[in-house]
């Protein structure tokens, strides 16, 4: 599960574990501590299927001595809370986030960095990273002007990396699914494809106009391939392959159900199919 400003907590969060998936709390979403962990302590009560917290960083670094702005103290209490609660899986993004990856490796969890750039990922990996999430071009939000596509990240991540890779960006269907593990990816991030279900906190009006979208159209297309574009609230090209509104579950089930006949009609008749490099 993608990281959700806004709406990234446990009430979607631990649907998202429940239907068979990897639910992530935006520790960002609560300002106040207290509220953070009373939201984990929910999570907890919700769901007994894994789950993790996202910390999104700065993308320009810090500037601790500006008023109003997080500094690295406020990202590690962030940590020590998720730790005291018993959370072992940690998602960072943004800024180099090394000072958080050793406190968590030092407390037995496992951090994921999410990454644009093969160059990041790579750092990343050298800075001790468990894991990589990799975002292609397709995706939305942040923009780097050097970002490639999907297809091209995830091949040569796969050729560049030793640590697990996560796909992201414009996968919203079981082919797509089936696509990026073929590429080199250990899993995919779901992010707008799961925007327009029905327990995502969107308003129906806002799920409609997205699934109205016309992902080939010239505003659409600038919107989400123009490189100088720094943020912005749009769904990814992923938003095509969603139909209807869906509840969660069925959601997670098409997908892997799409994605056993796909392999069936290839003539795949083992009984898992296993991207983990032994």
């Amino acid at each position: 599960m993608g990281a959700f400003g806004g709406w990234g907590k446990a009430k979607l969060a631990s649907i998202f574990s429940n239907a068979g998936g990897l639910g992530i709390i935006a520790a960002l979403n609560f300002p106040k501590f207290e509220d953070f962990k009373k939201d984990l302590q929910t999570m907890k009560q919700m769901t007994d299927k894994p789950f993790g917290v996202n910390l999104s960083l700065p993308h320009s670094g810090f500037e601790e001595s500006a008023k109003k702005t997080r500094t690295k103290e406020d990202y590690l209490k962030y940590v020590e809370i998720a730790l005291k609660e018993g959370i072992k899986i940690f998602t960072t993004s943004g800024y180099k986030a090394s000072f958080l990856g050793d406190r968590i490796h030092e407390a037995g969890g496992l951090w994921f960095h999410k990454c644009v750039l093969i160059k990041h990922a790579i750092s990343t990996e050298n800075e001790g990273a468990d894991g990589i999430t990799l975002v292609g071009l397709e995706g939305t939000g942040f923009k780097n002007p050097l970002t490639n596509t999907t297809l091209v990240n995830i091949t040569m991540a796969k050729k560049l990396l030793k640590i697990p890779i996560i796909a992201a960006g414009g996968i919203g269907d079981a082919r797509g699914f089936l696509g990026a593990l073929a590429m080199g990816a250990d899993a995919v991030c779901f992010g707008t494809a799961i925007m327009v279900t029905k327990e995502c906190p969107v308003s129906e009006k806002a799920k409609t106009k997205w699934l109205n979208l016309d992902i080939f159209d010239n505003k659409f297309h600038e919107k989400i391939f123009h490189y100088n574009v720094k943020s912005f609230m749009s769904p990814s090209t992923a938003i095509a392959h969603q139909k209807k509104m869906l509840p969660l579950k069925t959601f997670i089930e098409e997908i892997m159900n799409g994605a056993e006949n796909i392999l069936s009609s290839w003539g795949f008749t083992a009984n898992e199919f296993n991207s983990i490099t032994k």
